[in-house]
């Protein structure tokens, strides 16, 4: 019986992979264990490997092609003793693989790497009949949740000013129905100077009436109802986004060029949307002196072994002793070194440091393992050859899952200070700015000295303001005397 080859998970949250290439061609033998496709997910181009031997019968899915849902037929493979070309012809009757519907296709089982790879008779998963407007849409909008209506100017009600006819009820109801907005003269006339519609803002005034404070707060962004929403709504926590169509109808036509999401640039937008909105961060700053530091890295670059062409064994960075002084101050303050989850709190027993590294269209967080055990030329080291993968999209799924905190650094571009957002499952991230050198005040003298300015982002929820404060003091005693790291 035919083999179904199916689109494989290649990690937890792949929904969708480009076939970037297939490495064996229709009639070529297949054994176990061959590399018969290149694959894109959303992080990396990985290799599919076959787990059955046999013959490539025929490919469903050409090369080239983006946004293949898991689990749909992209090859059929011929098993020893089956007739390749009845086979071919078999799958080429077979009702033609769906290209990817502009709705995201419903959750289904995903195979595990090496397994269900090749699935024996098993019905090949297609992706849902795209709508003939979805299909045709150039955009993603139908990906996105609707939007509310943008909203329009309400009609003038009679007596919307609690002076104009504006009766109350015996319990102080506005008579003529709930839908009337009371509000005081002033507070109609600072709304429309802010250009906010006055039934948007939640009243705090008596029986709800719209009065200059609460026009004070709508113009932070408090206290406003989504557009439509009757008067006594509850006021949503989050504004309610634009839709596509209401941000393209803000440019004329002909003035953009739309640039259709990537992969990776969707999974980035999704998890940083939703840690700024679950994990309530708050920032810790502090300035350290590198001057010993750069002091060590030039004494140990200037001491590296060299091979026989003259290449230095390794050549240390400041990046490579920011992870190390990072590692080592998880061990020091083993509280701040968790995750948080509603059953509990994962207290991780080693330092998982991942480092961000640019891309073309995003970034990636590849993982040093245990590097409070590691020496300084090991991190660089591996972090050049991480990075390297990084950026030929050769990274799998273990180099980058997972990790405890992070490094976020762009001192190489000159920033002397930022903050950055927490990556799940972490609880801390480090933002390092550039070295350079300052004014400082040392004994009633100025003097010049080589700072940096770090900043830690914290889940609050995991790690408390005095608890980020030790770690990343910890952090700065080390950072300031490399050769603490060394004992």
């Amino acid at each position: 019986m035919p083999i179904n080859i199916l689109m494989p998970a290649l990690s937890p949250t792949m929904e969708k992979g480009n076939l970037a290439k297939w490495l064996k061609k229709e009639g070529e033998e297949v054994k176990t264990g061959d590399v018969i496709a290149e694959i894109e997910t959303d992080k990396a181009t990985m290799e599919y490997e076959a787990v059955d031997d046999g013959v490539l019968a025929k490919i469903v899915v050409p090369e080239g092609t983006n946004d293949v849902p898991v689990n749909q037929l992209i090859a059929v493979l011929a098993q020893e003793g089956e007739d390749v070309k009845a086979t071919a012809a078999a799958a080429r009757a077979a009702p033609p693989a769906q290209k990817p519907s502009a709705v995201s296709p419903s959750p289904q089982p995903s195979p595990q790497r090496g397994e269900g790879a090749a699935q024996r008779a098993a019905p090949p998963a297609t992706a849902p009949q795209p709508r003939p407007a979805e299909a045709q849409a150039p955009s993603q909008e139908a990906r996105a949740p609707s939007a509310p209506p943008a909203p329009t100017a309400p009609s003038p009600r009679r007596g919307e000013g609690g002076g104009e006819g504006a009766r109350a009820n015996g319990h102080g109801a506005p008579a003529g129905g709930t839908n009337r907005i009371f509000s005081s003269p002033l507070a109609r006339r600072l709304a429309k100077e802010a250009g906010i519609e006055i039934g948007r803002i939640e009243g705090s005034g008596p029986h709800g009436r719209v009065i200059a404070r609460d026009v004070e707060a709508a113009k932070s962004g408090h206290g406003l109802r989504a557009p439509g929403a009757p008067a006594g709504a509850p006021v949503p926590l989050i504004a309610p986004s634009l839709s596509d169509q209401q941000i393209r109808s803000l440019y004329e036509d002909g003035s953009y060029e739309l640039v259709p999401h990537d992969g990776m640039r969707r999974t980035i937008a999704q998890r940083l949307t939703a840690s700024v909105q679950t994990i309530p961060h708050f920032y810790l700053t502090v300035d350290c002196d590198i001057g010993k530091l750069i002091e060590a890295r030039e004494e140990i670059n200037a001491a590296a072994p060299k091979d026989k062409d003259g290449k230095p064994a390794y050549k240390l960075s400041v990046n490579d002793f920011v992870i190390k002084a990072l590692a080592l101050a998880l061990q020091r303050v083993p509280d701040a070194n968790v995750s948080w989850t509603d059953a509990g709190m994962l207290k991780h027993k080693h330092s998982d440091i991942g480092v961000a590294v640019a891309m073309p269209n995003g970034l990636i967080t590849p993982i040093i393992r245990d590097a409070e055990t590691k020496s300084l030329s090991a991190i660089s080291n591996e972090m050049k050859e991480l990075a390297g993968r990084a950026r030929a999209r050769k990274l799998k799924p273990q180099d980058y899952q997972g990790g405890t905190t992070a490094v976020s650094n762009l001192g190489m571009y000159g920033i002397k200070h930022f903050t950055a957002v927490i990556n799940p499952p972490h609880a801390t991230i480090l933002a390092v700015g550039t070295g350079e050198e300052r004014a400082v005040v040392r004994g009633g003298k100025i003097e010049a000295a080589h700072l940096m300015s770090v900043t830690l982002s914290c889940d609050h929820r995991a790690v408390d303001g005095a608890l980020g404060a030790v770690l990343i003091g910890a952090f700065k005693a080390l950072i300031e005397n490399p050769v603490m790291m060394l004992v």
